[in-house]
């Protein structure tokens, strides 16, 4: 038995050959089997969209990172090439995750601190900082059912033990990544 299904513009050819012993039958949901390989297709197909984004996203929130005042969510002067340059590169970023067919995504900014303070304290000022980075995308353009912000706090730093003043910077940052 042969078959093809035509399903998002891609042809599933299904061959099937069975050997069954009289009396015995055997039911095969082929339009079932088609989907879920086209599935699995664009399942992977997205995978990379969403790896080749976050890679690029990684790279321009390292590249703009804007420093905030001591222990606040107060963005320190000189911040403003460095969030327009952050806006376009989220604006070429949505263009091709809709290159890449995928219409169900967020971005998220995350927040870090470094490992001074209390867990606590660090959780909530790397929220709030991280929505401040939010609201300054989202006036320059970026739609705000399209961007959340998430408080990391010192659970995820980039350098570890962060014991020196350089190494404390590192881990004061924040990350932007699409989520599918």
């Amino acid at each position: 038995m042969r078959n093809k299904f035509v399903m998002g513009g891609l042809t599933v050819a299904v061959a099937l050959t069975l050997a069954l012993p009289a009396g015995r039958a055997l039911a095969i949901d082929l339009d079932g089997l088609a989907k879920k390989a086209v599935g699995t297709a664009g399942d992977a197909a997205k995978g990379k969209v969403e790896k080749d984004v976050n890679a690029k996203l990684t790279a321009e929130a390292r590249k703009n990172q804007c420093s905030f005042k001591t222990d606040t969510d107060e963005l320190a002067p000189g911040c403003d090439a460095k969030l327009k340059k952050l806006t376009n590169a989220l604006v070429e970023a949505k263009k091709h995750l809709e290159a890449g067919q995928v219409k169900s995504f967020k971005f998220e900014v995350s927040g870090h601190t470094d490992s001074a303070g209390s867990a606590e304290h660090n959780k909530q000022l790397s929220e709030k900082r991280a929505q401040v980075i939010v609201k300054e995308l989202v006036a320059r353009g970026i739609a705000p059912g399209e961007i959340i912000a998430v408080g990391m706090g010192s659970q995820r730093p980039l350098v570890t033990p962060d014991n020196t003043p350089a190494k404390k910077a590192k881990n004061r940052r924040y990350e932007v990544q699409v989520r599918l």
